[in-house]
């Protein structure tokens, strides 16, 4: 995982709620290494809300010198920039109105005449399943910004803006970010994209080929003890690599070929 993005994000396991006792839903942390789609860690936590809480002791059983953790808004926190900092890595964050004057003065900052012009950017645009989408990416250093004392090793923020034709209709999306990485406007493009990954290749994969979402095992820690299971199983699939095929079609194969659920289980 050397140089890696490490995303992490929350995913709650929607059918774990428990009518009996009342018991929220399970929601587990991920850490996931976007390169080689590999689970790092998880952490069960009781609700949303605790995600905050949840991270920085799923940070506590990682090594990640030397890696970029990216986070969404939920995981914007001073404590958690610093955490990472302490174990000699860096951060990226997207800012959204849970952090009212950061997002102010990054918007601030790129909306100034004098700063814009200084602005590095990178653009590309993207088709796929009938969608059109133009994306632009741009970096400012975070020296004049204010409120840099409060974010540990503060370097970079960052703007995307996102232009789409979806059927029929135009839809633009502005988001803001930091980082204490010195990223190009292309290298936060890249790492953004990377964070996605963890939706697409690691949430999505276990409501569709494990059917976590559909799973109601609910009593004392089987929801928590299935879920790092899936990650295991996922991991060990994604690790075997004679058979190129989808994680579903590795499934079946296991399922049917002994000799091949050994390939799994020993790759």
């Amino acid at each position: 995982t050397d140089n890696q993005v490490i995303a992490i994000d929350g995913k709650t396991l929607r059918r774990s709620y428990d009518p009996s006792d009342r018991k929220s839903t399970i929601h587990m942390v991920s850490a996931f290494a976007s390169q080689n789609g590999v689970v790092m860690g998880q952490l069960k936590t009781d609700a949303k809300s605790n995600e905050i809480t949840a991270i920085p002791e799923l940070l506590d059983l990682l090594e990640l010198k030397g890696h970029l953790v990216t986070l969404d808004a939920m995981g914007c926190q001073t404590k958690i920039a610093k955490k990472i900092i302490e174990k000699e890595a860096n951060y990226l964050f997207t800012v959204k109105g849970n952090q009212g004057s950061l997002h102010q003065a990054i918007k601030q900052a790129f909306y100034t005449d004098s700063q814009s012009e200084h602005a590095a950017g990178h653009s590309y645009l993207e088709q796929q399943r009938g969608r059109t989408e133009y994306r632009k990416y741009e970096v400012l250093q975070a020296e004049s910004l204010p409120l840099t004392e409060k974010w540990s090793k503060l370097t970079t923020i960052g703007k995307a803006i996102y232009y789409r034709i979806e059927n029929g209709k135009e839809l633009i999306d502005t988001r803001y970010y930091i980082s204490s990485a010195q990223l190009s406007a292309k290298e936060l493009a890249n790492h953004v994209r990377s964070h996605w990954a963890v939706e697409n290749q690691l949430h999505w994969v276990l409501d569709v080929s494990f059917r976590e979402d559909n799973c109601p095992i609910n009593r004392g820690h089987a929801a928590e003890n299935f879920s790092t299971f899936r990650h295991v199983g996922l991991n060990q699939l994604k690790r075997e690599s004679t058979l190129k095929a989808s994680v579903r079609r590795k499934q079946r194969r296991a399922a049917m070929d002994t000799e091949y659920l050994n390939k799994v289980i020993r790759a």
